[in-house]
Parts: structure tokens; sequence; C-alpha cells
């Protein structure tokens, strides 16, 4: 039976008391009285409800852990406030209802400041010197939608995940972690995600990982640390993009965890974006590990032939309507489309090297040569990650990329870690201590017997060689 909430108008006094009882119900008598049962109401002038705390820290605590719970429990009981602030203040401090625009004169004012729940108006003093630093976060890029981003079968799955957080059909998942290498749309799909969050009235907000660990040292350095978190976790929606450069930094690290932490605590949504999956990150602990790895966690893969296409298709689309006199054949479009190694944002910037084109000649027969020469540049020597090649060995071989990260001596397992350590070694530019750091935190020595030993295998074995040569094939070391 649903209960119907009488409209309680401005009377709140008898919000609060009907508040407190719903909060009670719901947190339970003993976390009720040592947190939210020490607030008392001082004023609600205009909408602008103010509760007093006797203690900084039980204001902080409640700000971090109850604010929308708090907020929840008065719209549930008629209240319609417009924000919501909370003091540090005695018990007798002086109550203040609509009707009365100040406080006795005798009254002290108030400990500490305002900490509000939702974003406060810029204050006219924040850039006095010795000032709290507000958390400076991306402005979204209106073009970046979901209806901009073009949606295959290499991208599904994470386009699914990204609507249902932004919409808020995803109640259980609290972490999102999307991962893929560069140029294939997770700043994109970060974006769409704050823009359609926004569009629903919730505080969505996003922060580069190397904004995120500038800011939050810059705050340590300042002692503005707590400011820092409090209007961190203040978002309905946190993101935050390029997570790999964050592990630089021990300390930001763990504050990261917190945040984790936190958000999960708060039933919030944590969006976070990278390179590689969590298992593969560099400079963090198990803990961070299983935190993030303890979310949904999906990968973007390189767009396939017909999700290239329509890539290209979009943007002649967009091109045609602002340069009408200017054709670009569906042919070019189709050359474009064979690189089968293109990222979309490599395709974008062919793309606008052919309107360049295009624009300059306007000729058809030497945009068609054009066309030939930007698709030679175009097919330019993939570069290979370590996981590229643990992936494409551990498919030869029938197995899965994780047990290159497990400590699995038997010969299954063990030979093909040496060849994609040995191939890791030969292909990228990676040094053998961070070889070993990607399969499983090894030490360099162990690398560098396993390409010794594939070496002398490879001399001694003709049969072995031609495989390791077929592999290298695979991963396009030869033609």
């Amino acid at each position: 039976m649903t209960q119907v909430i009488a409209n309680r108008g401005d009377d709140w006094p008898t919000i609060w008391e009907a508040s407190r009882a719903k909060l009670c119900r719901d947190l339970g008598t003993a976390v009720f009285n040592a947190w939210l049962g020490k607030l008392i109401l001082l004023s609600w002038q205009n909408g602008e409800i103010r509760f007093g705390a006797p203690k900084p820290f039980v204001r902080n605590w409640i700000q971090n852990n109850y604010s929308s719970r708090l907020e929840k429990a008065l719209r549930a009981e008629g209240g319609n406030p417009k924000s919501i602030s909370i003091v540090v203040a005695e018990k007798d401090a002086p109550v203040i209802g609509g009707g009365l625009a100040h406080e006795p004169a005798a009254a002290e004012p108030p400990r500490a400041n305002v900490t509000e729940f939702r974003k406060p108006a810029a204050k006219a003093d924040e850039n006095r010197p010795g000032a709290a630093q507000p958390v400076l976060f991306r402005a979204p890029d209106p073009t970046h939608t979901f209806a901009g981003f073009i949606t295959g079968t290499a991208n599904a799955l994470a386009v699914k995940a990204a609507k249902n957080i932004a919409e808020g059909d995803a109640d259980e998942v609290r972490v999102l972690y999307i991962h893929g290498t560069f140029g294939l749309g997770k700043t994109h799909l970060l974006n769409a995600i704050v823009l359609a969050c926004r569009q629903r009235g919730l505080r969505a907000l996003v922060l580069g990982a190397e904004d995120f660990m500038r800011q939050f040292l810059g705050a340590l350095n300042r002692r503005e640390t707590l400011s820092f978190k409090e209007e961190l976790r203040a978002a309905d929606v946190l993101l935050i993009d390029d997570l790999q450069h964050l592990c630089r930094s021990t300390t930001s690290i763990s504050e990261l965890l917190h945040t984790l932490n936190a958000y999960s605590d708060f039933r919030r949504k944590l969006v976070i974006a990278a390179d590689r999956p969590p298992a593969a990150l560099e400079g963090v602990g198990a803990d961070v590990r299983s935190r993030l790895s303890g979310g949904l966690v999906v990968g973007l893969e390189k767009p396939e032939r017909a999700t290239r296409l329509e890539i290209l298709k979009a943007r002649a689309q967009e091109y045609a309507k602002k340069n009408p006199q200017i054709a670009i054949p569906g042919e070019a479009l189709d050359r474009l489309a064979d690189l089968e190694d293109a990222t979309p944002r490599d395709l974008i910037g062919l793309f606008n090297n052919l309107t360049l084109h295009a624009e300059l000649t306007k000729n058809p027969a030497a945009l068609h040569i054009a066309v030939e020469n930007i698709v030679k540049r175009g097919k330019v020597v993939k570069k290979t990650s370590i996981e590229d090649i643990q992936k494409k060995i551990a498919d030869f071989y029938k197995l899965d990329p994780r047990d290159f990260q497990s400590q699995q001596r038997s010969r299954r397992v063990a030979r093909p870690r040496q060849v994609a350590m040995f191939l890791a070694r030969e292909i990228t530019a990676r040094s053998l201590p961070e070889i070993g750091r990607r399969f499983g935190g090894r030490d360099h020595t162990t690398v560098l017997h396993a390409c010794r030993r594939i070496a002398a295998l490879c001399t001694e074995d003709p049969s072995f060689k031609e495989e390791i040569d077929f592999l290298k094939r695979i991963l396009g070391m030869e033609k």
C-alpha cells in the first residue's frame, strides 16, 4: 500500500520530524542516533534549509555519507528544498522560521563554512589569497552525444552499458570501466554520459586523470584535501578519463581507492576509461584492481569495415551540409574504409585530409590520385602493444590471456608465456622490467631467461622457428 504524503507547505518543523522518523526506520536506530540524529533544524527561509551539527567531523561525515538520503527523506515527507546546508552549531543555537529575516543580535554566528549539497553559487571571495580552490572539471562537448556515436559490433556492448548508466537503468552497476586503445571513442562515450545525465537533472562531472592527480596534489599542498574530497564526492556520477596516467602517483591512487569506496557506499555511479583492462594497470595494488574489476568491465575494439564506412559517411553528411558545392565521391569513402587498422580517430583525420584536397583541387581526377596517396599513408606500421601480443599468442595456443599473469608453471602455459615475452621484447620498445610487470609482476631476469630460451630453440628446432615466424607474421612483423 502506497502512503500518500500530504502537502505540508512550509511547515518545516513538521517535515523534519517526519523525516527524522523515516531516516531512523531506514538506517536503524544505532546509525541514526550516531549521525543524523545529532542534526538540528536551524532555519528554513525561502526554501533554503539549514541544519546544525555539533562538531565539524559530524558535519563532514553526514555530508560525505548521508547527503542524498537526507534530501530524499525531506522530499518524501512533502518538503521541496531549494538548497540544503549544514553548519557547525550548538544545540541551543537560535531557530529561525520563514517569517524572521535576522537572528537575534546577541546570537553567535555558526562556526565553520556552509557546505552545500548542491553545487553552490560562485562566491565573491573565491580568488582571494588562501581561499579554497574549486575542482576544475572538463566542460562537456555538446557535439559528442550518443546520437553522434556510430555503433557497430566492436563497440555495441560499451555503448549499451554507457547508455544504461546515463539513463539510470543500471542500478546494480556502481562502477563502469571502459578500456581500449587510443582513438576508439572512450572520451566520446564519457562526454555523452555527462550530457545525458545533465538532461535528467543529475550532477555529472568528468575529470581527466592528469587533472585529478594535479588538483589532488595541489589540494594536499594547500591543506585543502577535505574540500577537494567533498566537491568530488558531491556528484551523482563521476567520470575519470585516461586512468592509466593516474598510476604514476601512489598518493593519487590511494585517494582514488577512497573515492571508489565512497561512491560504492553512497550508491552513486563511477565511470572510468583507460587504455587497458584493470588487471594490466601498472603501479596499483590488488585492492584497486579488485574494486575496478568488480564493476562492469567492457572493452572497445577497432571497428569492422561496415562501421568504418558508417563513420566516414556520417562525416561526409556533416561536411556536405556546410560545403554543398564540394562533392566527396562514395568511392573515396570506400577506399578509406578498407584500412583495416584504422581507428575512428584515424578515419576522421584521413577524411579531413581528403576534404582539404577536395577544396584545393576541385578536380575529380586529381582527387582520385589524392585518395590513393592518402590510403598509402594510412597504411602505417601498426604499433603492437604487449596486450595485443598476449591476446594473439593466447588465441594461437588456445589459452586465456590471464594465464600469462598467473603463477602456473606447467609446460602448457610456461612455454607460450616465454614466447609472448620473447615477441614483446622483439616487437615493442618496452624494457625488460616493464615486460615482466605485464606478465604478472615477474622479475626482469625471468624475461631475459625467456628471451634467451626461445632464441636458442629457434636455432635448435627448425619447426619451432617456423612457428615463431608465423606468429611474427600474425603480429605484423613480417610480410
